[in-house]
């Protein structure tokens, strides 16, 4: 049989795991978050998730029988995107517009790309972007659970007219607050990560160096510890660092790229929200980030063991040769 030579991308590394079983678990990690939302906003926001993840689907499903591509639907990243897409939009949000996020996400994202592994930035953050530009008063209308305090019944708590010093750490940490259906919620945020992390999806490498950056440098700006750990609790900044971030294809694969990476978004994040005229910036952050993966990925290049030794090894002889 004759011997042939396949070129494929780096990394190249062989292991047991599929895309199904790989984005099975992202499902499974992501239900603590739906189920939160649930019992936070209403039945409402159960119908938001299954007609966003159904429509994404069925966006998948169709461009391939459209373009005789082969089916992959049933490798369940369309899944998760529409999952992740319908988590970072409000509840009440209409059903219509969910369904324009879904088709961004999911043809103009992902498949005109070339299909899952080709895409340049994660596909439900893009189009949530989208949807926040063209329906900016529908992706920032929040809706307030009845128990929420006082002091967040008018503003999200990344608002300038709330004092996040007053704000109470159960109602941030339970999510009784407003905002999009997966970020209200650390606790939900939290249980995914520890499933995540269990079953060596991810990495704890990405989300710990962006909350970590965004927290110190919060913590040197407003020199509040307290401030500085709300500020990393509000808005989609864990959600984001969990979810969006560690995406496999659009984010680094070695260490040194992944600590890059992450404190970059981490930095544009605190920036976005302390000197620009936003006060959400996770989602920008983490294009910008995905944008800049292949030099992440260059600058932390990881030499080989003993390459370095051999490398200066081999000169040395060569130099007393001469």
């Amino acid at each position: 049989m004759e011997d042939r030579l396949l070129v494929t991308a780096s990394p190249h590394i062989r292991d047991h795991s599929t895309t199904r079983g790989l984005m099975g678990y992202v499902v499974i990690a992501l239900l603590p978050c739906v189920l939160a939302s649930a019992l936070i906003f209403g039945v409402q926001a159960l119908v938001q998730v299954v007609v966003t993840t159904f429509a994404c689907v069925a966006f998948e499903y169709l461009y391939e029988i459209l373009t005789h591509k082969q089916n992959t639907v049933g490798d369940l990243s369309a899944v998760v995107t529409g999952i992740i897409l319908a988590l970072n939009m409000p509840v009440g949000m209409p059903l219509w517009i969910a369904v324009v996020g879904a088709f961004v996400a999911i043809v103009i994202t992902k498949q005109l790309f070339g299909g899952i592994g080709y895409n340049f930035a994660n596909p439900a953050l893009v189009g949530r972007i989208v949807l926040f530009l063209g329906f900016t008063a529908r992706m920032t209308a929040y809706v307030y659970p009845d128990m929420a305090v006082d002091a967040l019944a008018s503003a999200t708590p990344l608002s300038s007219s709330v004092d996040l010093g007053a704000v109470k750490f159960l109602d941030m940490f339970l999510g009784l607050h407003g905002g999009m259906l997966g970020e209200t919620c650390v606790l939900a945020i939290l249980a995914g990560f520890a499933i995540l992390l269990a079953t060596g999806t991810v990495q704890a490498t990405i989300p710990v160096s962006i909350v970590a950056t965004c927290y110190i440098l919060t913590l040197l700006y407003t020199r509040d510890p307290y401030v500085a750990l709300m500020e990393c609790m509000a808005g989609g900044l864990l959600f984001g660092a969990v979810f969006m971030a560690t995406d496999y294809v659009t984010s680094p694969f070695t260490t040194k790229g992944k600590l890059f990476y992450g404190i970059f978004i981490g930095l544009v994040t605190f920036l976005i929200r302390h000197f620009a005229s936003m006060n959400e910036g996770m989602s920008f952050a983490i294009l910008l980030g995905n944008l800049m993966v292949p030099w992440f990925n260059a600058w932390g290049h990881q030499v080989p063991l003993g390459y370095k030794k051999a490398k200066k090894a081999k000169a040395k002889k060569e130099g007393g040769a001469d």
